[in-house]
């Protein structure tokens, strides 16, 4: 069944009609053209029950695209007309109409067919003709069924539906019968696949008529799920990604600095980046006592700390004003290699300008003053507490957390996946 679904194309509005569980629904949310999934029941506790099924998942937050979808689920009955559903793309309707009078099946004919005026409809009921093959089955196969078709008589209701509402339709169906008999009995269930004639535009003439509109369904469920079309979604995957690469960046530049080799290196160059990027990072970071030149112009100028102030360096800008308070000694990466060295982070911002304008009010990233790179503590973390009492240090049981620190395996960097 959803291999046929999958054969229309141009999907981008989906209803199914008699959701109840939502099984298909789930599926569907998985096909990346569709923007907007809709399921209606007349069941309302059934539906609420299977809704956050739909929800998106920890992966959909953390690794969001650019696929935009939104799922509406509401209760109400096909018979019923709703202007909230018409000119979809794509309407379903599984194992539905036999469920229906055929007083009703007439006016489920009339509003999907007439009235919502979808590109496509797919139909599935069940073929009669197969009931002889399921053992000790007397009658029809659900209590609730008010009719099975056979055959002729799915294809004389189609056809019917066509020359009325202006569709064509071919036939097909799922669950074949065993060798030998498939061409007597036919499919399980029949599926009927209709297309409207004219396709879209006949469909965009239609509602330029003053057709009523009417809302007779209840919203029961609605969510979007998380899209880089949402600026604000967009800026903390791009954060995330600049504070990832900078970091990465300033630890291979520290690692061939000090003769060392470690993984973020070994990283770099399995990537084919690692030599062209240290050469970068080293250009902007050759000597530690010309740090402030990498920082870009607004940084060339220090002076030093009067008598009585803070034992550091500050930040002036281009008039010799001072900026902020001291500057602590800091890795500079430009944002020219960050750039050039993540393709995430350049299909994200789209340009270079873009990329400083997007960072620069974000109070997780420091850039330089003159917003040219980001700026990162140049020393690590375990050389924070240089200087401390040793005796203090056992006293506060770091010595001990520290020493179970490295038997303990590493932790993930989740957020180096985002």
């Amino acid at each position: 069944m959803y291999y046929i679904l999958t054969q229309v194309t141009q999907l981008r509005q989906v209803v199914d009609l008699g959701c109840s569980e939502c099984s298909l629904l789930k599926k569907l949310k998985f096909h990346r053209e569709i923007e907007l999934l809709v399921g209606v029941d007349i069941n309302g506790a059934n539906v609420k029950k299977k809704m956050h099924g739909l929800a998106p998942i920890s992966t959909d937050y953390l690794q969001p695209s650019y696929d935009q979808l939104r799922v509406e689920l509401y209760q109400g009955s096909v018979t019923q007309k709703d202007a909230r559903l018409r000119g979809f793309d794509l309407v379903t309707s599984i194992e539905l109409i036999e469920h229906l009078t055929l007083a009703d099946v007439e006016c489920f004919s009339e509003v999907v067919f007439g009235y919502m005026t979808p590109g496509s409809v797919i139909i599935s009921t069940p073929n009669s003709e197969f009931n002889p093959l399921f053992p000790r089955l007397a009658g029809f196969r659900h209590s609730d069924h008010k009719f099975e078709w056979t055959r002729a008589e799915f294809k004389s209701w189609a056809l019917k539906v066509c020359l009325e509402y202006g569709y064509e339709v071919t036939f097909t169906g799922v669950g074949q019968a065993p060798p030998g008999q498939q061409e007597g009995v036919g499919f399980c269930s029949q599926i009927g696949v209709f297309h409207r004639r004219g396709g879209r535009e006949c469909c965009n003439m239609l509602f330029c008529d003053h057709t009523e509109n009417v809302f007779s369904y209840t919203l029961l469920y609605s969510i979007n799920y998380p899209s880089l079309h949402d600026n604000n979604i967009k800026r903390r995957v791009l954060v995330s990604e600049v504070l990832y690469w900078a970091e990465k960046l300033k630890r291979s530049w520290m690692a061939k600095k000090t003769g060392e080799r470690d993984d973020t290196f070994t990283l770099c160059q399995a990537e084919g980046e690692g030599e062209d990027c240290l050469r970068a990072l080293e250009r902007n970071m050759e000597m530690e006592e010309k740090q402030t030149a990498a920082c870009g112009a607004a940084m060339r100028n220090t002076v030093e700390p009067q008598d009585g102030e803070d034992g550091g360096l500050f930040w002036t800008n281009d008039r010799g004003e001072q900026e902020s308070s001291a500057l602590h000694r800091c890795v500079c990466v430009p944002l020219t290699l960050l750039w050039s060295s993540s393709q995430k982070v350049s299909a994200l911002s789209g340009s270079l300008s873009n990329l400083r304008h997007l960072l620069m009010d974000d109070p997780e990233v420091k850039l330089s003053p003159d917003g040219s790179a980001v700026l990162l503590n140049y020393q690590e973390q375990d050389h924070e507490n240089e200087g401390e009492d040793p005796d203090d240090l056992e006293d506060s049981g770091y010595a001990e957390a520290r020493q179970c620190s490295h038997t303990a395996e590493p932790e993930e960097d989740w957020e180096a996946n985002v």
